[in-house]
């Protein structure tokens, strides 16, 4: 939570690859199987053993012994006395106490020096953040971005989320992305996941008025940046370009698009969703020109299929006359197989 005057205090963070109550359980389990069978072989070889009372030594005797050489070098008061049981404590019962020790030492670590490791390590992370994907915002179409940039290749480490929603930050943790619980609406929040450093933005908010207050506040600090905006009204599209996103999608537009591509073909939309999909058999790709394609047109690429140019802002239809010669500085939209697809055949 936020309070006035008061600058947040933002920060990183992952979730653990083991949960808490399994790593202590395991240790406990380990500790108590090493004592268990220390005590075990004392209790078996306990004519092995002498009270400096002379008092028979019992089971609450060998319970007291155990624990003691275990966690110490014992008191003296009850000691091994025959050869066999010496050699026992020499060669079994000093390791079971440094096996012990380490596993308390490496508890205390975990769950001590590991978390002030962690959290300064992820800070050192935060201040180093570059060519990351910022998604800002966990819904339903903020997950689908993460995971469809996992499922193409993204690591997780590349995926930085921030949210003001617990559960759609365990949601994200879910994926071993970063996450930062913050308001993307503020400088601040933006300024610590660097954004101004960041590859893409994303921004799925969920409501059209927190989307473009985004989108603004990321124009501002980072005018080069990437944005992409989720906006669910058609009255706000142009807004939000206004605003300075890159590209404005409209999920009920989208799927008008392909209903309605559907009515004149029956493979229209089919294709259309290929090209959207992972597993599909094309994708599409954006790339610059390279500097043996200038000059040539834009059909005679060996890449893919050129479908579109922008040059400068312009955007260039293959049919064009201008399409009939790239120029440096060219950026070519063109579809291609999908990766692990066999190119010899039509796509």
């Amino acid at each position: 939570m936020e309070i006035a005057g008061q600058k947040p205090d933002y920060h990183l963070y992952r979730r653990s690859r083991t949960p808490v109550w399994l790593a202590l359980s395991w240790r406990a389990l380990l500790a108590l199987a090493l004592i268990g069978i220390a005590l075990a072989v004392h209790w078996f070889d306990r004519d092995g053993l002498r009270q400096s009372s002379g008092e028979p030594v019992t089971f609450t005797d060998i319970l007291y012994f155990t624990m003691i050489t275990v966690t110490t070098v014992g008191y003296g008061d009850i000691v091994p006395v025959t050869q066999q049981s010496r050699l026992f404590d020499t060669f079994v019962v000093t390791p079971i106490r440094l096996f012990v020790w380490l596993i308390f030492l490496g508890t205390a670590y975990d769950f001590l020096l590991k978390r002030v490791w962690g959290r300064w390590r992820m800070s050192v992370i935060q201040r180093q953040l570059r060519d990351h994907v910022v998604i800002a915002g966990f819904g339903n179409s903020g997950s689908e971005a993460a995971s469809e940039l996992i499922r193409r290749g993204a690591h997780p480490d590349t995926i930085v989320v921030i949210d003001e929603n617990p559960a759609a930050l365990r949601n994200a943790e879910a994926l071993d992305v970063a996450v930062m619980a913050g308001n993307a609406t503020r400088d601040a929040a933006l300024q610590a996941v660097r954004v101004g450093t960041a590859r893409a933005l994303i921004v799925a908010a969920g409501r059209d008025d927190t989307s473009i207050l985004i989108v603004l506040t990321a124009r501002r600090i980072a005018p080069k940046l990437p944005i992409s905006v989720i906006i669910r009204s058609l009255d706000n599209e142009a807004i939000a370009r206004q605003a300075g996103a890159n590209t404005v999608i409209n999920p009920a537009s989208f799927a008008g698009l392909l209903l309605a591509g559907s009515t004149h073909g029956a493979h229209l939309a089919d294709y259309m969703a290929d090209m959207a999909a992972t597993d599909g058999r094309v994708a599409l790709r954006e790339r610059c020109v390279a500097a043996d394609e200038i000059g040539l047109p834009l059909r005679a690429i060996t890449t893919g299929l050129g479908h579109r140019i922008y040059r400068g802002g312009t955007m260039i239809g293959f049919w064009e006359a201008a399409a009939n010669r790239l120029e440096a500085g060219d950026v070519i939209l063109e579809v291609v197989p999908a990766p692990g697809r066999d190119t010899d055949g039509p796509a």
